[in-house]
């Protein structure tokens, strides 16, 4: 499916558009496209009411990644992440760009960086973002962190678009006590929508490449 399918909420279809628009317009350099991206994601953020029901469904134990759309070219995805009250992430790595907005509720952000024996350390204090926020992340930027749904009593929602298909790229989560990284694959909730979408996308990366 892309951008023109009636399918999609109409303020999803829009986003798709523009992110499309600005990974042609932006070729080559990554401020210029992130920014660009940015002002979809604002746009895409400031409506509450298009978001599927299904696709904002909290787990008890852990958060959730729902894949709303996968471009069929693979260049990028967007994603729902629904954190139920207090569930965080691990320390994880993207490799790819990617930009996130607050819906609902208000997400904390603790970056990191590797330092020489490869341990995640600390890089900065944590920030919290809440409904309209927008933040990016990249490898050039700043690539590693933990992110924490801000509220225990209370379910959080972001939207992230992400410069690949997120939920199949092999990335890691990292150590804060000893170095080392493990690889991860996330995949996504809605697995079976993801399949469906992913059978009609160019081929991408198996799992265990």
């Amino acid at each position: 499916m892309d951008g023109d399918d009636e399918r999609y909420p109409g303020p999803l279809r829009a986003c798709i558009r523009d992110v499309g628009a600005a990974l042609a317009h932006c070729a080559g350099s990554e401020p210029a496209l992130l920014a660009a991206v940015g002002d979809a994601m604002r746009r895409l953020i400031a409506r509450d009411d298009w978001l599927p029901a299904a696709c904002a469904q909290p787990h008890p134990q852990y958060y959730r990644q729902y894949l709303l759309h996968l471009d069929p070219a693979r260049r990028f995805s967007v994603v729902s992440f629904v954190w139920g009250p207090g569930q965080a992430t691990p320390v994880h790595d993207h490799l790819v760009w990617g930009v996130i907005g607050v819906l609902r509720g208000a997400e904390t952000v603790e970056d990191f960086a590797l330092d020489a024996s490869g341990r995640a350390v600390p890089a900065g204090a944590p920030v919290t973002l809440g409904v309209g926020d927008v933040a990016c992340v990249s490898p050039a930027l700043g690539d590693v962190h933990r992110v924490r749904n801000a509220f225990d009593d209370r379910v959080s929602v972001s939207i992230h678009v992400y410069g690949g298909d997120i939920g199949t790229i092999r990335r890691a989560v990292y150590d804060t006590g000893a170095p080392g990284r493990k690889p991860f694959v996330s995949g996504y909730a809605n697995a079976s929508a993801a399949q469906a979408q992913a059978s009609t996308a160019a081929p991408g990366p198996r799992a265990d490449d």
